[in-house]
């Protein structure tokens, strides 16, 4: 008999990264897949056969109206089918399913918790949010963070109980597709994007993988390069991202990195990122927030010395002093002070570049996580039975 799962999210694009690369061995696990988000047709005929659609419209943001259809239906789908599990990670998605999911008496619901939104929001909003997460929480019988450092943090303030909530191995959504992200490539794809983007054997590239946004750090990554830039002529700044929330960043530093001659920016997503990442000589991630931040390990599987946040997430994707550095959130010297020490030593930086990529391999290995997922998704069916 099979065990009938429905992984639920708000929009496709989080469905294709961080969900879909488990289902095939899911299905040869014996599971039952279905897949509710925001999907047009040609993300739907993308989908293995397989998997059953349900396309329902969530849009982001407060949507009361929207918010009462999509719980309306995923009720009727969760009483129709009797799932097993529900599966939900998002913020709307995990609020309307986790909703929908008790209404209709499904035994286990499961919120994995890829982040905390509410942080990188202030004033009223965060407050509203915060609520959210708090309720979505409360719907749950269990929570799965990405992080270990989420998942202490949501049991300091009391977000959920030890008792309901628990990491998978050692966290992180989807792991490292260690194929995708060779090591054994680095050299090639080091001297193909660097050619490509006219950097010399002699630049000292700073990089970055993300979107721009206030809460991704982008005022303090442009203020630290600034500095960097005046104390060594040689470093360059490679972007790899889009400019989705461009209101809620400093205008002055948005003009200057457009026009700044030493930032190279790909001005959107790429399909080979672990190209680009073995082109970076130290990779910078100052974000405010993260559930993890896969970008971190996806950086130190190219061989790249991180300087990261000290926030949950992606202080628990690299070895501090080992694989790199992190420093505190929402600051620019630091920023500067450990992104100099690596500048100015090449062999400090293959250090940390080598203990980087052993580091991830041994403890973020998507082979490995699947495994460890689908023995959690048969313990929790058969924990109800």
């Amino acid at each position: 008999m099979s065990k009938k799962i429905c992984f639920v999210v708000t929009v496709a694009l989080a469905a294709k990264n961080f969900l879909q690369w488990s289902f095939d061995d899911m299905h040869n696990a014996g599971y039952d897949i279905s897949l509710i988000c925001d999907m047009d047709k040609e993300y739907m005929n993308s989908l293995p056969k397989f998997v059953h659609k349900y396309p329902i419209s969530m849009e982001r943001g407060i949507d009361i109206r929207g918010m009462h259809r999509a719980i309306k239906r995923m009720t009727e789908i969760f009483r129709r089918e009797k799932f097993d599990i529900v599966q939900y990670s998002t913020p709307n998605a995990s609020l309307y399913a986790s909703i929908a999911a008790k209404r209709a008496n499904i035994s286990v619901r499961l919120y994995c918790q890829w982040g905390l939104v509410y942080l990188g929001f202030e004033g009223i909003k965060k407050t509203l949010f915060k609520a959210i997460e708090k309720y979505i929480c409360k719907n749950s019988t269990d929570i799965q963070p990405d992080s270990k450092g989420n998942l202490d943090f949501c049991r300091v303030k009391k977000f959920y109980s030890k008792e309901k909530s628990r990491i998978v191995w050692n966290g992180c959504a989807n792991g490292l597709n260690i194929e995708k992200f060779d090591i054994s490539r680095k050299n090639q794809y080091y001297s193909e994007i660097r050619k490509k983007l006219n950097f010399s054997n002699t630049d000292i590239v700073l990089g970055f993988l993300g979107r721009i946004g206030r809460d991704k750090g982008f005022n303090e990554l442009v203020l630290a390069f600034q500095q960097l830039r005046e104390k060594y002529s040689n470093v360059k700044l490679l972007y790899v991202g889009y400019n989705e929330k461009p209101d809620t960043v400093d205008q002055n530093l948005l003009k200057y990195f457009e026009e700044c001659n030493d930032i190279v920016s790909t001005n959107g997503w790429v399909e080979d990122p672990q190209r680009y990442l073995a082109a970076m000589d130290i990779f910078m991630f100052p974000s405010y927030r993260e559930g993890f931040g896969n970008v971190v390990i996806e950086a130190q599987a190219m061989g790249v010395p991180v300087v990261v946040s000290d926030i949950p997430g992606p202080q628990n994707g690299m070895v501090d002093g080992k694989t790199g550095f992190k420093v505190p959130a929402r600051t620019v010297d630091p920023l500067v002070e450990k992104a100099s020490l690596l500048i100015e030593n090449k062999e400090l930086r293959n250090k940390f570049g080598k203990a980087g990529t052993e580091f991830v391999v041994k403890n973020f290995d998507s082979r490995v996580l699947i495994k460890k997922i689908i023995e959690n998704r048969d313990w929790l069916i058969s924990r109800n039975q």
